[in-house]
């Protein structure tokens, strides 16, 4: 509680020994001020106030400083800077982790990280989505006050090209300079860090893929600063990595993991946790606009479209469309959850007499559904369509071309 007081800025603590002298201190019994002329005016009034009847004993008042209270703690538990870590602090990253759907080896790499005291560290994971290898790097700091470590940030990166095998990593291979005729090893979780330190190289240098030095595909290299050769299938990656986006979230609340690798890949989620600038809850689709450039920070701007008052109705929009997941209420629930996700469920459609299997996602922005063949063919969805939502289209196709005659005419 303290280490929490002092990282956001409160540097005094005024507190009573318990209700009694010798009692133990409870947090209800810490008052917190950023000022110690605040501190010290509050103290005051506790002393002189104080309303104990004289034939009790009335308790004691402290007034100290958050920092020196930390340390004598510290000392009278006889933690060394080795075991000072806040333990508190990592159940709770844990659980923001959770929150935020990253598995256990992302919580447990973060331990380790936090166990060696570094005062920021990054981690990295990966994932297969249906538009290819989306890898997600976490940025983890330290207060500048306390050994509490915050997440507050994290990328997420669609790669532009073949993705790596299970097990594998980017390897920079360079001469040893002391050591003629061995060699230094750099291996990178990511494309976009494994070629920008290759390309700052300026002698001979080798960028490959594998699981160790002795095993491995050549992918670039370059003799004297100069690039002579670039695999075939890597050229495109090499060129433009991918796109990325950054998402920040607090306290384990913001886009979940599995929402951020879908928005990357251009599908939009629904979360009906937002907050407006005033306070108001509020719920909505959100797509990322890429379509138009990002902004100063390098992130793509986000479309919202507020339910209800855009108009786009998940269920009533299902409801419109022959998917047989519908007509069963615990499917169709579980189908409902995976498209807010911005995930692409198979579904089973039928057109006339057949069924058929189709990956189905959300287009809010049109209120619409789309629908693609397992190749990742597009399908149009006006043949899913109920037959009285087919007759609607046809009333609104026969409207439109009436109007488009009749201002043909005055013209």
């Amino acid at each position: 509680m303290l280490e929490e007081a002092q990282d956001v800025g409160f540097n005094y603590v005024v507190w009573s020994e318990g209700t009694m002298p010798g009692w133990p201190v409870i947090p209800s019994d810490l008052s917190f001020f950023d000022t110690y002329g605040a501190a010290q005016e509050h103290w005051q009034d506790l002393t002189i106030f104080d309303d104990t009847p004289v034939w009790e004993e009335a308790p004691v008042y402290y007034f100290r400083s958050v920092e020196v209270m930390l340390e004598d703690i510290k000392k009278a538990n006889g933690l060394t800077k080795e075991q000072d870590m806040n333990y508190n602090n990592l159940e709770n990253l844990k659980d923001e982790l959770s929150k935020l759907g990253f598995g256990k080896k992302v919580a447990e790499d973060m331990q380790k990280q936090m166990e060696k005291g570094a005062g920021s560290f990054e981690l990295h994971d990966r994932v297969m989505g249906s538009k290819g290898q989306v890898d997600l790097t976490l940025h983890f700091r330290q207060s500048g006050q306390s050994e509490n470590y915050y997440l507050n940030k994290y990328d997420v990166r669609l790669l532009n090209g073949k993705p790596l095998a299970e097990g594998e990593k980017y390897l920079v291979i360079r001469p040893n300079e002391k050591e003629p005729g061995k060699n230094d090893v750099k291996s990178f979780d990511q494309v976009e860090q494994a070629i920008s330190f290759f390309k700052v190289q300026h002698g001979d240098a080798l960028l490959a893929a594998g699981k160790d030095a002795g095993h491995k595909t050549d992918l670039a290299r370059m003799e004297q600063g100069n690039v002579n050769y670039l695999e075939k299938d890597f050229a495109r990656t090499y060129k433009n990595p991918g796109i990325g986006q950054t998402f920040f979230v607090e306290r384990g609340k913001g886009f979940t993991a599995e929402q951020a690798v879908n928005l990357i890949q251009g599908r939009a989620v629904f979360r009906d946790d937002l907050i407006k600038l005033g306070g108001e809850p509020y719920a909505a689709w959100n797509k990322l606009d890429m379509d138009n450039q990002k902004d100063r920070y390098h992130n793509f701007q986000m479309l919202q479209y507020h339910v209800p008052t855009y108009g786009f109705i998940l269920k009533d929009t299902l409801d419109k469309f022959q998917i047989k997941e519908m007509g069963d209420e615990q499917k169709a629930g579980k189908l409902m959850r995976e498209l807010e996700k911005g995930n692409r469920p198979l579904v089973t459609v039928l057109k006339g007499d057949h069924e058929q299997k189709l990956f189905m996602e959300t287009s809010p922005r049109y209120g619409q559904l789309n629908f693609f063949r397992e190749d990742g063919r597009p399908e149009k969805r006006e043949q899913f369509l109920k037959p009285e939502h087919q007759q609607e289209i046809k009333l609104g196709k026969e409207k439109g071309q009436a109007k488009e005659q009749e201002q043909g005419l005055t013209v």
